[in-house]
């Protein structure tokens, strides 16, 4: 009987220490989130402008390269949809490694604070 009874306070002691370190953790994200309410809607904006900017100027760098050689050095083919399509890939390269970058560091965040 007194096993039985040392093996349910044992099971109580893990349920009770997940329990706590459940609500440490969301503690820690509710105040980390008041602390950037006013930061996430700018930070959203900026990640959007600067998503759409590193597409957009490479592209806009392609198109005006491509038609100054196609002005100058007449062809069969169009450099300046070359060009706009490699803009756009290298945009949009730019675009993805910018934001896996944003990514990682959000991550590193979130783990720092589950390690508190």
């Amino acid at each position: 009987m007194a096993e039985r009874r040392n093996q349910r306070s044992g099971k109580d002691r893990s349920s009770a220490d997940k329990f706590q370190k459940t609500v440490a953790s969301k503690g820690k994200r509710k105040i980390r989130a008041r602390r950037q309410r006013d930061e996430s809607i700018w930070f959203g904006l900026g990640t959007f402008g600067m998503v759409g900017w590193s597409v957009a100027i490479p592209a806009v760098i392609g198109i005006a390269l491509g038609a100054w050689i196609d002005y100058k050095r007449p062809s069969p083919f169009s450099w300046t949809l070359m060009l706009l399509f490699g803009g756009v890939v290298l945009g949009c390269f730019n675009a993805w490694y910018w934001v896996s970058r944003e990514r990682e560091k959000i991550e590193q965040d979130e783990e720092g604070l589950e390690d508190e």
